[in-house]
């Protein structure tokens, strides 16, 4: 018997660059974020040393464009999570892959995880991806990184140098977020800290160790530099005493 191929498993950073593309054919704004997202977004700069496999699509999209977004994913074969999107419509989406156990994961108007971050501001940016410093932040809001997400930022960081620009880490637009918000700011420290020292085990060579550490120290500076809000000031104080994120919604695979 002729196993049968699933239509989207193996091929999903094919399948991101097609649904963008056909997403802005109807005039929606879709760019995708996660590993797909990087991967697109870094083209001939991504190093194959962090190269792995995608089990899943991640997108962000406006609330107006959610259900052109839906229409368009039924059309191309993803089937819908009925009773999570009517439940979550509003924020978050989920379709899947009949045949294998690839999906797309939808975040509608803001991505929300362990941390809110406001991206759409971002979604007219040229490219089938949301500019890389948005990527970066992304990542860097999750509270417990594991291997895939450490490696997906050391693939971007090592594709991307200082400035501002699609392909660029701008400290300044990090800092923009986390001198409001002293949560975001605590597990983007955290992280930053982490990545550093990291490096050494990871697949970053030798020589590019340090322009990724000077990458990560001067986000650390802007985000120390930037003016606080008296709200980010008030929750200084009561620290890790509170938990200061949220626990990400368990979704079915």
């Amino acid at each position: 018997m002729t196993p049968v191929v699933p239509p989207f498993a193996g091929r999903l950073v094919e399948e991101g660059s097609e649904l963008v593309a056909a997403a802005e054919a109807r005039g929606l704004a879709v760019r995708l974020i996660g590993g797909v997202g990087i991967r697109l977004l870094l083209g001939d700069r991504f190093d194959p040393a962090f190269a792995r496999a995608h089990a899943d699509i991640d997108a962000i999209t406006r609330r107006r464009d959610a259900r052109g977004l839906e229409e368009l994913l039924a059309e191309r074969g993803w089937e819908p999570a009925r009773e999570f999107n009517a439940l979550n419509g509003a924020r978050r989406m989920l379709f899947h892959d009949p045949q294998s156990d690839a999906q797309v994961d939808v975040f509608v108007e803001a991505f929300e995880m362990c941390h809110t971050l406001p991206l759409t501001d971002r979604l007219d940016d040229p490219g089938p991806a949301l500019p890389a410093t948005d990527l970066l932040m992304t990542k860097l809001q999750i509270v417990e990184l594991n291997a895939k997400d450490r490696s997906d930022l050391y693939a971007l960081l090592r594709g991307c140098e200082l400035g501002r620009g699609p392909r660029h880490i701008d400290p300044a637009r990090v800092a923009e977020l986390t001198g409001s918000d002293w949560g975001l700011h605590h597990t983007f420290e955290l992280n930053l800290a982490r990545l550093i020292d990291g490096l050494t085990a990871s697949p970053v060579p030798a020589e590019d160790r340090a322009a990724i550490t000077a990458v990560l120290e001067a986000i650390e500076t802007a985000m120390d530099a930037a003016p606080k809000s008296r709200g980010w000031r008030l929750r200084a104080k009561v620290g890790e005493r509170r938990r200061w994120y949220d626990e990400p919604e368990e979704v079915d695979r």
